[in-house]
């Protein structure tokens, strides 16, 4: 089953985060959160307010009373019944999916078949001929602007969606202007317990180019098409997350970071409401300082000024030696 929401809500509750709730149900109706059936058009089981709900193939947020025995009386008629690696919604059987797992053992798949010759084909690709004024690059890097804010780089190594490593250090940097708003906002988080976790910021475009052919198209939502450059290539974007300042511990959100699945939207239903809460935190802080949500990805934020600077094409290792 979806043991990210299943240990997010065991092991944190939605009491200790918004307005106490009485829990009468038993632990393992939780495991029951995920994604069933069609990865098109899926049936989202979460929680709300302490009580489970359904949303998709035909329901919309729709209550679930427990009739017992892993059986649910659904909110305006039918009936739910939780069966191992599955549920049955009114009769018709809806296995449970990993969507975004399997969307990424697919892609890594392809990688090892020759990441060496991916990066070769990336490295004397040419990016997009770009016109008008544009100011010029002033990368900050982010471990300069505030102790608090924290760098997990996941393309510096082999945990992320393609599975092997695309950046030669772990680094992170922002266009000046941008890094300053990410200061502001890690002072205002600061105020409610939390830190920012950063997995990505600027990205040289050869990567970009990388994603991009190494994607299935069903999935290229989720990355930025080269021809046009990405936000990221010009240092105006950020992959981030919230962590506690208290544990160092990072919270868990409704989906896995880099996470190919509708899971990752950034107004997705389900999860937790805790869950849900923690990426409302995440985004009123960024929004607040001039960034937005990217809408298929609730760890992905866009400065407002992204349109007045180039795309990026030099390495972590050139940006280390500017920073010497």
């Amino acid at each position: 089953m979806d043991g990210l929401v299943r240990r997010s809500f065991l092991a944190l509750g939605v009491a200790a985060f918004a307005a106490p709730v009485a829990f009468a149900r038993t632990p393992a109706e939780w495991a029951a959160i995920g994604q069933y059936g069609d990865k098109a058009a899926p049936l989202t089981v979460f929680e709300k307010d302490g009580v489970l709900h359904i949303d998709g193939v035909g329901h919309a947020s729709t209550r679930l009373t427990p009739t017992g025995r892993g059986r649910y009386a659904i909110a305006g008629g039918g009936e739910l019944i939780l069966e191992p690696g599955a549920v049955r919604l009114s009769g018709a059987r809806l296995a449970f999916h990993d969507f975004g797992a399997e969307t990424q053992a697919a892609i890594r798949a392809g990688v090892r078949a020759d990441p060496e010759a991916l990066r070769r084909q990336a490295l004397a690709a040419t990016p997009p001929v770009e016109t008008g004024e544009l100011l010029p690059a002033d990368l900050v890097d982010l471990t300069t602007v505030d102790p608090r804010i924290k760098l997990d780089i996941r393309y510096a190594g082999s945990n992320n969606f393609m599975g092997v490593p695309l950046y030669e250090r772990a680094a992170a940097y922002l266009q000046r202007p941008a890094a300053q708003a990410l200061k502001r906002a890690q002072e205002a988080l600061a105020a409610r317990g939390y830190g920012l976790m950063i997995h990505d910021a600027y990205r040289p475009w050869f990567v970009t180019w990388m994603f991009w052919e190494a994607t299935p198209p069903d999935a290229h939502m989720f990355v930025a098409d080269p021809a046009k450059g990405s936000r990221h290539n010009r240092g105006c974007a950020v992959d981030l997350t919230l962590y506690d300042l208290k544990t160092g511990k990072v919270v868990e959100m409704p989906s896995r970071y880099d996470e190919f699945s509708g899971r990752a939207y950034a107004d997705f239903v389900g999860g937790t409401t805790r869950q849900r809460a923690l990426r409302t935190v995440l985004r009123d802080a960024m929004t607040a300082e001039g960034f937005e949500v990217y809408p298929e990805e609730w760890w992905h934020f866009d400065f407002k000024d992204w349109r007045r600077y180039p795309i990026g094409t030099r390495t972590f290792t050139e940006l280390a030696g500017d920073q010497a």
